[in-house]
C-alpha cells in the first residue's frame, strides 16, 4: 500500500525534485482533507447555504466557498515554503514568506453550486515556482507550463486526489484513517472519444465554429464525424475533468457573445491551467481553440479563458474548425 506520505518523497527524489515541494503539497493535501470533512457533514456541520457575501468576480458565495478558502489560506500562510499564494475568492495576492520557494494558486471549491444538491465538488491546485526578488502579482503571472506541479481533490462518492509533478499523473483514494492511498498510476486518456461535456442551454450565444462542431456531433453516425456521442454535463469542473481522465471525452465552456469583454468564464490560473497540465501529463490535450492553453501568458490573476480540453483529436479538431473560419 503505497500512501502519499511514503510515495512524495521517493517521486521526488527519483526525479530530482526538491523536498520542500513536497512540503508544499503535503500542506495543500491536508488542507484538503480538512475541507473534506466539512463537506462530509454538510447540513449537520450548519455549513450549506449562501454565506451572504460575493467574491471579486461578483459572485455570491456559498458558506463552504469561503469556509475551504479560510483553511487553505491559514493551511499556507503557516509553511515557511510557501512564498505567496493566489485564489479565485481573493481580490489580490497574498504574501506569505519572504524566503518561501513557491507560489500556489487555487479554486477552494470547484463546482460549488452543486454543494446543496450534494453532487460532486472539488480543489483544484497549481503550484509555481516564485521568482526572486520581491513578490508582485508579476511574480504568479507565470504560463501554465512553468507549473512545477498541479491536481486536484475530488469530493464524490470517495474522496480522490490527482497530482502531477510533471512526471506522469497518480491517482490516490482518500481511505479511513485519512491517508491518501496510491490507487491508480499513470492513465491515459484515448486520443478518440465519443463523448462530450457542454452546457447546452448556452449554444445560441456560441461563436460560429463551436455551432458548427456541436452541430456535427449531434448528427451523430449519420453526419460529417461518422459516430454517436453521448453528452454529459456535471456543472463541475473537476468532477467532469476526472471523468475525462478515468475514460476520455472533451470539456468545453466556449466564449460567449453575451459579453464580448470576457474571452470565457473558467479563471485561466486556478481552472484551466492546472487540469491542462493534468491532462497534456495523461496524453490528452487543452487549448483556448487558438493556441494550447499551457502557452497562454497570463495577463492578470483573475483572466478568464475559453477551454476545450481532454481527448487530443477532439481539441485538435475543434482548433482546427477555428483556424478555417
Amino acid at each position: 500500500m503505497n500512501t502519499l506520505a511514503n510515495f512524495l518523497p521517493q517521486h521526488l527524489q527519483q526525479h530530482n525534485l526538491p523536498a520542500e515541494l513536497g512540503n508544499v503539497l503535503e500542506t495543500v493535501t491536508a488542507a484538503c482533507c480538512a475541507i473534506n470533512n466539512k463537506v462530509r457533514l454538510g447540513a449537520l456541520a450548519g455549513v450549506l447555504g449562501m454565506a451572504g457575501t460575493g467574491n471579486v468576480q461578483g459572485e455570491d458565495q456559498k458558506k463552504l466557498d469561503v469556509i475551504a478558502n479560510d483553511i487553505l489560506i491559514e493551511a499556507l500562510k503557516n509553511n515557511p515554503n510557501v512564498g505567496g499564494l493566489a485564489s479565485e475568492e481573493e481580490d489580490s495576492f497574498v504574501a506569505c514568506h519572504e524566503n518561501g520557494g513557491y507560489l500556489v494558486l487555487f479554486d477552494p471549491l470547484d463546482g460549488s453550486s452543486n454543494i446543496d444538491v450534494n453532487i460532486s465538488v472539488g480543489t483544484i491546485f497549481s503550484i509555481l515556482a516564485k521568482p526572486e526578488g520581491t513578490l508582485t502579482t508579476e511574480s504568479f503571472l507565470q504560463k501554465g507550463r512553468n507549473q512545477v506541479a498541479a491536481g486536484y481533490v475530488l469530493y464524490g462518492p470517495q474522496t480522490q486526489l490527482v497530482l502531477t509533478l510533471k512526471h506522469g499523473v497518480f491517482v490516490f483514494t482518500l481511505n479511513e484513517q485519512g491517508e491518501f492511498v496510491e490507487t491508480q498510476s499513470q492513465p491515459k486518456i484515448a486520443a478518440a472519444t465519443q463523448e462530450f461535456a457542454v452546457n447546452m442551454s448556452n449554444q445560441r450565444h456560441w461563436q460560429p465554429p463551436v455551432q458548427q462542431y456541436i452541430a456535427e456531433l449531434l448528427a451523430g453516425k449519420e453526419g460529417v464525424r461518422g459516430k454517436n456521442y453521448n453528452m454529459r454535463w456535471v456543472a463541475s469542473m473537476v468532477a467532469e475533468i476526472h471523468r475525462i481522465l478515468m475514460r476520455g471525452g472533451v470539456f468545453m465552456y466556449p466564449q460567449d457573445k453575451r459579453d464580448p469583454s470576457k474571452p470565457g468564464k473558467l479563471r485561466l490560473m486556478y481552472e484551466a491551467n492546472p487540469m491542462s497540465l493534468i491532462l497534456e501529463q495523461a496524453g490528452g490535450a487543452a487549448s483556448n481553440a487558438h493556441q494550447a492553453m499551457l502557452d497562454i501568458q497570463p495577463e492578470g490573476l483573475h483572466q478568464r479563458v475559453a477551454v476545450f480540453m481532454g481527448s487530443s483529436e477532439e481539441v485538435a479538431y475543434i482548433n482546427n474548425l477555428h483556424q478555417n473560419d
